[in-house]
């Protein structure tokens, strides 16, 4: 691979962002549909992608594009907690207890209907691969960025066209999210689901994290390293961090288990592990009074970048003939994972929430469907004055779920446990999770 064919496949990537921002300003319509301009270009990509008929660039850009996904997910999970001031356990449990609940409910729940749904019909029918039981939980809660991360996962484990149809999943999610989640937030208004407007006592906001976490202060460091830089070194840190737990696991898998456990261990991705990494850094940071080092706004800005052109990449290169052969699975897919949501939001959530159950159950199925910032959209059109206290519940919640769900470890070491265990074990283990997160759900709402 040539430096030169490496260059164009930036510069293709970025212009396809550019045109998909400049039609996302002049057609209302995608606006209104709630569609990243980073979704938007991966589609137009599709048009002069590799399986497209108006194949433009040489092959070794495409192959630049295949390989951006499974690199820039680590850039993406490194900067998760970089910048970010952790609370002690005893705020987050206050604030976050009932909402990591629900969204563990809401995430197993995700690997229950698709396992039921490969096991009692997908699998007899059409004699799919079991792997698929794990799709609605990395199309849906993880999004596109999880599914292009785990597709060397899924090709490893035998299931060749699961990154495909992971994006393809995603895809769904964002759009149902927008479309459903709106009508429900219409729908919640008119019931008078939505949280009184007397109660003005309590508001959230964007930097509620930071604002309730006690960190030590900061010592001044001398240094003449510019702070991008800086902050890009860390992201490497955290990501070597990984690869360095990712080789620690290996070992141990083939001093415990043999040979076999090594190579199913190899199978486990990067990525979450590199966002501990960034969580270890961080930590370190806060230990030596250092953590201003890290720079939330840049952090965010970086990972924002790394994701923008990772979903255009990965949706440029969305093999379309694979999606063709697959699309009734997809389909039973998609309608049995936005059922369980739906569920989930207009009957699970009232009974676990307490107060502003729909502002907080709302949030969790625009990202639980489609992305956080989905849920973020969702949230502000139910409550656009932040007086529920959904969006503070919301914000760390996050710091629980993300390292487990939604492109964590439990959805890293999902596809290995299932194959490990064999489809109907891990259902009925999902079916005990699920039960687990609702029975620690009740609890909560019964202390409070």
């Amino acid at each position: 691979m040539k430096v030169f064919d490496v260059l164009i496949a930036f510069v293709a990537l970025s212009l396809l962002l550019l045109l998909a921002t400049w039609l996302r300003q002049r057609l209302r319509w995608l606006r209104r549909l709630g569609l990243p301009e980073a979704l938007v270009a991966g589609l137009l990509g599709m048009l002069i992608g590799p399986f497209s008929v108006a194949r433009i660039f040489p092959e070794a850009v495409y192959t630049v594009w295949a390989q951006t996904p499974g690199v820039l997910i680590n850039v993406v999970f490194a900067t998760l907690f970089l910048g970010q001031a952790l609370p002690s356990r005893t705020v987050l449990w206050q604030r976050a207890a009932s909402q990591t609940a629900f969204g563990m409910v809401l995430g197993f729940g995700q690997y229950l209907v698709g396992g039921l749904a490969v096991l009692l019909v997908l699998g007899p029918w059409l004699g799919v691969n079991p792997l698929m039981a794990c799709l609605i939980e990395v199309g849906f809660e993880g999004g596109h960025g999880t599914a292009a991360g785990m597709g060397p996962t899924f090709r490893d484990l035998g299931l060749a066209s699961g990154e495909a149809l992971g994006l393809a999943m995603a895809t769904v999610g964002v759009l149902a999210a927008v479309l459903i989640g709106s009508t429900l937030v219409v729908i919640g208004r008119g019931r008078r689901w939505l949280f009184s407007t007397q109660a003005t006592d309590r508001r959230g906001g964007p930097d509620v994290l930071a604002q309730a976490t006690a960190g030590a202060p900061s010592k001044p460091l001398s240094a003449t390293i510019d702070t991008l830089t800086l902050n890009v070194a860390l992201i490497g840190g955290a990501v070597g961090l990984g690869v360095l737990l990712k080789h620690g696991l290996i070992e141990a898998g083939t001093v415990v288990g043999g040979a076999d456990a090594g190579r199913l261990l190899n199978a486990v991705p990067l990525f979450p592990l590199a966002m501990v990494g960034g969580l270890v850094v961080q930590q370190l940071l806060q230990w030596q009074r250092h953590p201003g080092l890290a720079e939330a706004p840049l952090q965010q800005s970086i990972g924002s970048m790394a994701m923008d052109l990772l979903i255009t990449a990965a949706m440029a290169t969305l093999n379309l003939k694979l999606l063709g052969e697959a699309w009734l699975p997809l389909l039973v897919l998609s309608l049995a994972g936005l059922a369980w949501n739906l569920m989930a939001v207009l009957w699970l959530a009232p009974r676990l929430f307490r107060d502003a159950w729909f502002e907080r159950a709302i949030a969790d199925f625009g990202q639980g469907t489609g992305v956080t910032a989905t849920g973020l959209l969702l949230l502000r059109m139910a409550d656009p004055h932040s007086r529920s206290g959904a969006l503070e519940a919301f914000s760390f919640k996050q710091l629980v779920f993300e390292p487990f769900l939604g492109g964590g470890l439990v959805t890293a070491f999902a596809p290995i446990a299932l194959i490990s265990l064999g489809l109907p074990t891990w259902t009925a283990l999902a079916a005990l999770l699920t039960l687990a997160a609702l029975g620690f759900g009740i609890l909560v709402r019964r202390q409070s």
